[in-house]
């Protein structure tokens, strides 16, 4: 846990970036996305068909044992629309908490991350396509967890806002360099792949 909270984007990004895996995936921690559903998403990857594949709740066969409650629903159908309108045309389902990546893919978008609150799947998913990644979405079994930290107006504000700063980064030029990664979060990678990060440091 970082102090101050630097942001659930933040620590998706961290854990990202120490990881070692040929395939990388970060899920929810109420694993609303029972992991069970992971190869569903290993498979069109593994098979060459895509680099990202992210699950969906918004597919016909995807099956929402535990719905959401309504205003929630309704608030998120509606960021959808607005998301698909400025950034993501044809992706149902930004938001869901259970993606996987192509390593290379991964590593290269990643580092180019701006937004750290929890629009931040929207930025990805944005820089993955502007990269030109093929992402795939994958319907999966999914179950409402009542203990979300997301507040519905509160953050749903703050994500339309940072949909809008996405634009305007675009816009702007911004994804075309990556991030600067802070140096705790070096200290971090190192412990995880010493030689790896000390060549990276080296080049830097």
């Amino acid at each position: 846990r970082y102090t101050p909270n630097m942001g659930k984007g933040f620590a998706v990004r961290t854990g990202i970036l120490a990881s070692r895996g040929r395939f990388i995936l970060f899920t929810d921690a109420d694993l609303s996305t029972p992991i069970e559903e992971l190869d569903k998403l290993l498979k069109p990857i593994a098979n060459g068909l895509c680099d990202i594949a992210i699950a969906s709740r918004a597919l016909p066969d995807s099956k929402l044992q535990v719905r959401q409650p309504l205003p929630r629903e309704l608030l998120g159908r509606a960021f959808n629309v607005v998301v698909q309108a400025l950034l993501l045309p044809g992706i149902k389902d930004t938001q869901c908490g259970f993606k996987c990546f192509r390593r290379k893919a991964a590593f290269d978008i990643f580092p180019r991350q701006r937004v750290f609150g929890f629009a931040f799947d929207v930025e990805i998913l944005f820089i993955a396509r502007k990269l030109g990644y093929r992402i795939i979405e994958v319907p999966v079994r999914w179950i409402n967890s009542p203990e979300t930290k997301v507040k519905l107006f509160k953050h749903g504000f703050q994500m339309l806002l940072h949909v809008l700063l996405i634009k305007w980064n675009a816009l702007c030029g911004e994804y075309n360099a990556v991030t600067p990664v802070p140096h705790f979060v070096r200290a971090i990678e190192f412990f995880a792949n010493p030689q790896a990060t000390t060549n990276e440091l080296r080049q830097d």
